[in-house]
């Protein structure tokens, strides 16, 4: 399907509103029935219409169609946070006594899902090094339902082989799950690698302006109506119809917009790789990757995310590092117009701090929508108070 097709027309039935070329926001939280027949059928499987908009509203149906094409999925769910698009269909999927194999170092709120939210419920979660395919041969058990994967990393941007766990999972009967945010559908389609669910933080690229916060989920329609008619409508993670609205905005100039960001990042990244204080720049198409070969295959482009270390780093010249840049905001996320810095020391207590540890060292950045030029010579000033 044309990717200018779904981003511009797919879902949008114009002469069912006035022949509005934008869709409007319906507010409402309640549908009307003419008879009772037309209402116990929609009572007996909300997944089929508009009932109550906890569950579906016809401004989040043209969201749904877009969002499931992009993907090259059947179908698709969106939450009212990134967080809610991972934990509502992994509450969906497993039960006590499940097991779980999940990639090192996942986005933080997963970690608390899978270490420390999930064992109340009697779920295990055993975490293993993504890119070696027999770290998941040899967590795999009799009690082991889901496979969840990372790739990139959203810090260290290490990539998992695709094909080869979708492969080894279905052998074994087991689901999987991504969460594709950092790609976007349009750098990396996880579904036609044989991926069962991807979830991505709708905040990110597909949004786009800073202003929403949001979550989707895609996959097979089956997958996904058994996750809404319990966990989802039961959780109430709905999206809003004024941030669906949003959303739909947001797509309309997403390649465009990934396609800059993706330009100017491959500026500022050479830059960096030339400079004398910066010892390394992280991303999943840098030379020293030792899985370009893979992430090349798996993606498109990298769009605006990686880091950096610095040469003989320590917490305070990180800290004047990035203390020093002044048009580059600090804040956490990516996927907006605005560049940012975010250094991995600001999650970490400075006694907890540790020289040794490389991860303690990274300083993520991203590229949003200014020139690279004028990037380029805040990060030189504020690197040259180091």
């Amino acid at each position: 399907m044309d990717i200018s097709y779904i981003i511009n027309e797919l879902g949008e039935e114009r002469e069912n509103y006035f022949n509005a070329i934008a869709p409007p926001i319906i507010q409402t939280s309640n549908f009307k029935f003419n008879t009772v027949a037309d209402f116990r059928a929609a009572l007996a499987d909300e997944y089929q219409g508009n009932l109550y908009s906890r569950g579906f509203n016809p401004t989040i149906d043209i969201l749904r169609k877009k969002l499931a094409a992009l993907d090259g999925a059947e179908d698709a769910l969106v939450f009212s946070s990134g967080i809610a698009a991972i934990t509502v269909p992994v509450l969906a999927l497993l039960q006590s006594g499940d097991e779980v194999i999940c990639v090192e170092n996942p986005y933080s709120w997963t970690i608390k899902l899978f270490q420390d939210f999930l064992p109340k419920f009697g779920v295990k979660t055993t975490f293993v090094d993504g890119t070696d395919l027999t770290a998941f041969e040899k967590a795999i058990t009799p009690k082991t339902k889901l496979i969840y994967l990372e790739s990139p990393n959203t810090f260290s941007f290490e990539v998992q082989n695709l094909d080869a766990l979708s492969k080894l999972a279905k052998e074994h009967g087991i689901l999987t799950m991504i969460d594709n945010s950092y790609c976007s559908p349009l750098y990396q389609q996880p579904i036609a690698h044989g991926i069962d669910l991807v979830a991505q933080s709708a905040t990110k690229y597909l949004s786009g302006h800073s202003d929403v916060v949001a979550g989707v989920v895609t996959g097979k329609k089956t997958l996904l109506k058994a996750i809404f008619e319990k966990e989802y409508l039961n959780i109430g993670a709905a999206l809003a119809p004024q941030h669906a609205w949003l959303l739909l905005r947001g797509l309309r100039t997403l390649p465009i917009r990934l396609t800059q960001i993706s330009n100017t990042a491959d500026k500022v990244i050479a830059y960096l790789n030339g400079h004398p204080k910066v010892a390394e720049v992280l991303h999943p198409f840098s030379n020293n990757n030792k899985d370009l070969a893979l992430a090349k295959k798996q993606m498109k482009r990298c769009g605006g995310l990686f880091s950096i270390t610095l040469k003989d780093p320590n917490l305070q010249k990180i800290e004047a590092f990035c203390n020093g840049l002044k048009h580059m905001l600090m804040a956490v996320s990516w996927g907006g117009y605005e560049s940012l810095v975010i250094p991995a020391c600001a999650g970490i207590s400075t006694t907890d701090f540790d020289p040794k540890n490389n991860r303690h060292m990274l300083i993520r950045l991203y590229i949003g929508l200014e020139d690279a030029d004028y990037l380029i010579a805040d990060l030189e000033q504020a690197l040259a108070t180091i």
